[in-house]
């Protein structure tokens, strides 16, 4: 979760000269309005609903500034979409004007005056002020005032508005952070009641069937010869190898149902411990990692770090000869973050990443069970994150896990 900022200030504002210092009066003023503001920021980051948040942050854009209009944008995947707005010509789910878009591309503050600052040359608008703010380094949510009244706004306006626009921001990412994990856990226990389901059907229904078939199969082949008890080893050994199978899904259908729901675990120590070690037991990899970028907490479970060394030692296993492997941590603007795992070798063919995350699926030339990269999904979404591949810039395959900060 995003920490909620805490604001104090300096008694100075812009003019057409420049910075000068405030009056006592405008002193006294602006520090009445820093800390009406920071009182915002904490009931603001006590609201438990997006819709808590907007309401709050239009009341106190109210109270404080007493605009003439006031709008809330929230910014989802790139798109601007209107909250709420005392606005008449806004509606709500509508797009934003284009002072609105200008915030957001530019990702600073923007003010019009004049003719550009209402929506339409009707408008009785005479300034507006378009305040966008960050979290992890993208705008989240863009706050728009417009005036009747003022002729242009300066510092006095834009910087409490910027103060409560990143409280209602961090607001809304701790929101949306709550929201992902408690879809995560609902999912989460989906998944363990379908798969629950299946292990019985596995274990009961097949095992015992091909109980009985190797049963048969092994008295058969003490009275026959030839082809006959060539034919009776296939059954045999198709029968033993359906059990083994059965046997590894049970084992990890154990090992999901023991999964708690995720915690704020160290992302830095998982990963360098993980890495070290997939290292040093395949000679053929070498990985370049520096511990520095994994500097997060996140929400995981204790078998974070067989994700991540399901996903390194891929890379030696099904590759021939020397592979290199670059692992990094990248900050999103959701309140995540994404470990890149990138190698150079032969990749992953286009035709079946979107079936190579499923149990049991391989690639044409795989040896393996399959289950490898299954079990690396199934635990990445109980955390509440995800995992694709792709084309690494090497030509090699590019794996992406998304985890929630903590």
């Amino acid at each position: 979760m995003v920490a909620p900022p805490f604001y104090t200030f300096s008694y100075y504002r812009q003019t057409n000269r420049g910075h000068t210092i405030m009056s006592f009066e405008e002193q006294q003023d602006f520090a009445r309005q820093v800390a009406d503001l920071n009182k915002y920021g904490q009931a603001l980051n006590r609201c438990e609903t997006v819709e808590e948040v907007v309401s709050l942050t239009l009341e106190a854009m109210s109270l404080l500034f007493q605009f003439s209009y006031s709008t809330f944008i929230e910014v989802r995947d790139g798109e601007l979409e209107v909250v709420h707005s005392t606005n008449p010509r806004l509606t709500q789910g509508g797009k934003p004007g284009p002072v609105a878009m200008q915030a957001f591309e530019q990702g600073e503050t923007v003010a019009m005056t004049g003719s550009e600052a209402g929506l339409d040359i009707d408008s009785d608008v005479t300034a507006t002020l378009a305040v966008p703010t960050q979290v992890g380094g993208e705008v989240t949510a863009i706050l728009v005032t417009r005036s009747t009244s003022v002729e242009t706004f300066g510092d006095e306006y834009s910087r409490p508005l910027e103060i409560l626009a990143s409280h209602a921001a961090t607001a809304i990412s701790n929101i949306r952070s709550r929201e992902r994990l408690e879809r995560a856990r609902q999912d989460l226990e989906t998944r363990k009641e379908m798969i629950e389901m299946y292990d019985r059907l596995l274990r009961h229904d097949l095992g015992n069937d091909l109980q009985i078939i190797a049963g048969f199969a092994d008295a058969v082949a003490s009275e026959v010869d030839g082809q006959t008890e060539e034919y009776v080893g296939k059954i045999q050994r198709a029968a033993e190898s359906s059990a083994d199978l059965i046997e590894r899904v049970g084992n990890l259908v154990n090992t999901l149902e023991e999964q708690d729901e995720p915690e704020p675990r160290d992302l830095r120590a998982i990963l360098d411990a993980t890495v070290t070690e997939v290292d040093a037991n395949f000679p053929e990899l070498t990985v370049d990692f520096d511990p520095e970028t994994a500097d997060y907490r996140v929400y995981s479970g204790d078998l974070l770090d067989s994700v991540f060394t399901n996903l390194v030692s891929n890379a030696a296993v099904h590759n021939d000869g020397p592979v290199h492997m670059d692992v990094s941590v990248r900050e999103t603007g959701d309140d995540a973050v994404v470990i890149v795992f990138a190698d150079d070798g032969s990749g992953v063919p286009e035709e079946v990443r979107s079936e190579i995350f499923q149990m049991g699926a391989k690639g044409p030339e795989s040896s393996g069970t399959g289950f490898g990269l299954g079990f690396v999904r199934a635990l990445t979404e109980s955390y509440g994150g995800g995992v694709t591949v792709g084309e690494s810039e090497a030509g090699g395959a590019e794996f992406r896990v998304t985890l929630q900060r903590a």
